[in-house]
């Protein structure tokens, strides 16, 4: 490693967590003053807040935002070391721009694996910690809202609900259906379905069963029944951002489990999947973009290059927000909707490289 590496992924880095500590300090000071009601109201703990809370959040926020930090950082010091004409006296040594921007992209694929790995296996699990402070001390209950529920539990048992109370476990107008081969061979209506958190087994109220064998069919009716079925109460517990709290290997059993029972909001799950390897994918877009906008001297200082490369950030973001909500709530793929963005920016990262000075 030459020194002029060594002096570029010292200033880089040096500059990224510095930029990132002082966000994180921020943020952290802006958090604490719009939750410290919710803390002292729902009394929670002085070692929860710290340890379960912010411990949990400041990995979860550097992450989510290191992309932009690195562009950020990327501007500012390039930025600084062509106005003071040191880009200008490396290049007039004989070094090649390709050779010159070697140490950036050393530097931006540490941080994409880093973020690759902390976003797919680390960050989850303190994602759990930190959800679950949030809903004891921070939101209220959760209310499952959705009506007439229909999935599949396992290949060929399917299950309805007209309604769900997920605060107390009941559901109404419930139907199970079980098929072999394509033809019905057990159906059960219940007026209510409630699940005993004790016996760990459901209640049925006012149910009929009826079972096909052949040309037999058989119906019975009672009042109370206690079975078991291939479904808990915990599919209509969970809130939509707890797939934050699953890493690689159980988003992905998750999303295989959620198209066999057909339920929904599938897509929510497969744009995480896929956020999981475009951001940090994003890290080396940003990073060329930043490169090729501040390695330029201009006059008036580097003013007008942060600025035009806050823009660019920030339409990235944007951008990418546009996108992923026609994933969920529309009909692109949720791959497409959410490397478009990357593909675009890559474009725009191609063009500026090769009008960058050389």
């Amino acid at each position: 490693m030459k020194i002029l590496d060594r002096y570029i992924i010292t200033k880089f880095l040096s500059t990224f967590l510095f930029a990132l500590g002082l966000i994180i300090v921020i943020a952290i000071v802006f958090d604490i003053s719009e939750k410290v009601d919710d803390f002292i109201e729902k009394k929670a703990p002085f070692e929860a807040i710290v340890f379960d809370y912010y411990l949990n959040f400041i990995p979860y926020f550097v992450n989510l935002f290191s992309p932009l930090f690195v562009f950020i950082a990327v501007i500012f010091f390039t930025s600084k070391m062509a106005g003071q004409t040191e880009i200008v006296a490396i290049l007039a040594s004989g070094v090649s721009f390709r050779r010159f921007i070697a140490p950036y992209i050393v530097v931006a694929a540490i941080i994409a694996s880093a973020s690759f790995y902390l976003n797919g296996w680390v960050i989850p699990h303190s994602n759990k910690t930190r959800l679950e402070f949030e809903n004891t001390y921070i939101k209220n209950p959760y209310v499952f809202k959705s009506k007439n529920i229909h999935r599949q539990v396992i290949p060929g048992e399917f299950i309805y609900f007209e309604s769900y109370n997920n605060i107390d476990n009941i559901g109404y107008r419930f139907t199970y259906e079980k098929f072999d081969g394509g033809e019905m061979r057990y159906k059960m209506h219940a007026e209510r379905l409630k699940w005993n958190v004790d016996s760990e087994h459901w209640t049925a109220e006012n149910y009929s069963v009826r079972t096909v064998d052949g040309l037999k069919e058989h119906l019975f009716h009672g009042q109370i029944l206690d079975t078991t079925f291939n479904f808990t109460p915990d599919e209509f517990n969970q809130r939509e951002n707890n797939i934050v709290t699953l890493d690689m290997e159980e988003l992905e059993e998750h999303i295989k489990a959620k198209r066999i029972r057909g339920a929904e909001g599938i897509q929510f799950d497969l744009v995480e999947k896929y956020k999981r390897s475009a951001f940090p994918f994003a890290t080396f877009i940003l990073t060329m973009i930043g490169v090729s906008l501040s390695s330029r001297k201009v006059r008036g200082g580097i003013g007008l290059q942060i600025g035009i490369g806050l823009l660019l950030s920030f339409s990235y973001i944007m951008f990418m927000q546009i996108t992923t909500t026609f994933a969920t709530n529309g009909n692109m793929p949720a791959i497409i909707a959410v490397w478009i963005p990357n593909l675009i920016y890559a474009g725009v990262a191609v063009y500026l490289l090769r009008n960058a000075p050389k």
